[in-house]
């Protein structure tokens, strides 16, 4: 057992359960931080996110917070999406890109997430005066966004392991701002995760991307924390807990980026 990674897992896994994001978007820099193979802590980590987070989606589930719905409509352009993209690296890039170039999407992918979260709180007021606005117009369309999106996000989690959280929350504050509560929002947020994760980690094991013995000394952490992040989700200050994740996001983005 390495404690170090346990409680790094402890850790994330409480973001996750609490908040629905946290998972891609701060175990991957951990882990390369901790000295990782890039390739090895995106491919270890989406095992992580499709464990941990099936937990998570268990006790949505069973209070009741996802709209299943909506979890198909995402799932019907991200795991298409994945499977394309884990040919796609399988067939031209050797199973993963250059460190250089992982490490400057990924840093990409943090600062894009980082910015959603930041922005979200205060899409709820002009969202709504939108969807008043627009009407059923705004019905019609709300499928063909949901699975277009989903597609960019199979793509973007299956290179990175990040956006299953942050920018999907994010989406679905924007398309459904009648329909979604807050915990709906992490409920849908997590159970969509779950089969986009585990699609994307089975690619990358095939790939040779994930390492079992880092994995389960996440798990040990993780497992717990998502249970107790996912019991108090919607009793905690949002706003101060979204700012906080937000910043870690750009700083390790930055670091991923520069350093």
């Amino acid at each position: 057992m390495e404690p170090g990674y346990a409680l790094a897992g402890a850790f994330v896994g409480f973001l996750v359960g609490l908040t629905g994001v946290g998972g891609g978007s701060l175990m991957a820099p951990i882990l390369i931080i901790f000295g990782i193979n890039p390739a090895t802590a995106i491919g270890t980590d989406l095992w992580f996110a499709a464990i941990t987070k099936s937990v998570g989606g268990g006790i949505h589930h069973r209070l009741g917070s996802p709209d299943w719905k909506i979890v198909l409509r995402l799932a019907a352009g991200s795991i298409p999406a994945a499977l394309l993209t884990l040919f796609w690296l399988a067939r031209y890039q050797g199973g993963s890109l250059k460190p250089e170039l992982l490490m400057h999407l990924l840093g990409v992918a943090l600062l894009v997430s980082a910015g959603m979260m930041l922005v979200k709180p205060r899409l709820h007021g002009p969202l709504l005066r939108l969807r008043n606005a627009l009407g059923p117009a705004m019905r019609s369309r709300q499928v063909a966004a949901t699975v277009i999106g989903g597609a960019v996000v199979g793509s973007l989690v299956t290179l990175t392991s990040v956006g299953a959280g942050a920018i999907v929350a994010v989406m679905l504050a924007i398309l459904y701002p009648l329909r979604l509560r807050t915990r709906s929002i992490v409920g849908t947020d997590i159970v969509h995760a779950v089969p986009l994760a585990l699609v994307a980690a089975l690619g990358h094991s095939w790939l040779g991307n994930v390492d079992v013995t880092l994995l389960g000394n996440l798990l040990l952490g993780s497992l717990p924390g998502i249970v107790i992040g996912s019991l108090v989700a919607g009793h905690v200050n949002e706003v101060l807990v979204r700012t906080a994740l937000a910043t870690m996001l750009a700083i390790s983005a930055i670091k991923m980026i520069f350093g």
